[in-house]
């Protein structure tokens, strides 16, 4: 039965809380959850990859995501990344500290920079940094094509989420990372490995960079 029910049928409540005070007794409750306000999104894109998980070119899709890092240290770190679905190469790549818009944009801003003829169709997620419209102007300036997950659908961005699986298997859990620079370190590392030495089978047993070069030269 409910204590303060049983209470209440003898005393007033106020009374109840003199006591209580008396004897420095508290009741023990669990913390109400912050209620935060979703975002509402300014700029929406239909799935347009449609899980169309091909190309046949550089450039010619791009996917793109986040993803966090825990250290040993209490911190965290995010990675940000494009990834090209015709070679499998991951095109930039930025480490920070904060999962923000500027992460994002600079990701964005070193790829268009390393590839200035690119107009690809480029596949997100509905992250708060892919659907503000200073992103989408930066879209707009290189005449790439938006296209969005649908809501809580992870496979629509299959290809990505499948790297940061490779990447985290093959480097993040088989280490143990105390502070940003070493896990900063060992992700440059890694994608240095990914792009230019590790084989992939579905690129004719090519690295990604080999099989990029090799497809831009044709």
């Amino acid at each position: 039965m409910n204590i303060n029910r049983l209470l209440n049928k003898e005393y007033n409540y106020k009374r109840i809380y003199r006591l209580m005070k008396s004897i420095n007794m508290k009741s023990v409750i669990r913390k109400k959850r912050k209620s935060y306000i979703q975002s509402i999104p300014q700029i929406t894109a239909e799935n347009k990859l449609n899980r169309e998980f091909y190309a046949k070119k550089p450039n010619e899709k791009w996917l793109t995501d986040v993803t966090e890092f825990k250290l040993l240290n209490g911190q965290k770190a995010y990675l940000s990344a494009i990834f090209d679905l015709s070679d499998k190469s991951i095109v930039s790549y930025v480490v920070g500290h904060s999962n923000n818009n500027q992460l994002v944009f600079d990701t964005f801003d070193l790829a268009v920079t390393a590839n200035p003829t690119a107009k690809p169709l480029f596949h997100s997620d509905r992250g708060f940094q892919y659907t503000n419209r200073t992103f989408k102007a930066k879209l707009d300036k290189i005449n790439a094509t938006q296209s969005m997950s649908r809501v809580s659908r992870c496979i629509d961005n299959g290809p990505m989420e499948g790297f940061w699986g490779t990447l985290k298997c093959e480097m993040y859990y088989l280490q143990k990372f105390y502070t940003y620079e070493e896990l900063r370190q060992a992700i440059d590392d890694y994608i240095v490995f990914y792009n230019t030495k590790r084989l992939q089978k579905n690129l004719k047993c090519l690295t990604p960079i080999e099989y990029r070069n090799q497809t831009l030269a044709s």
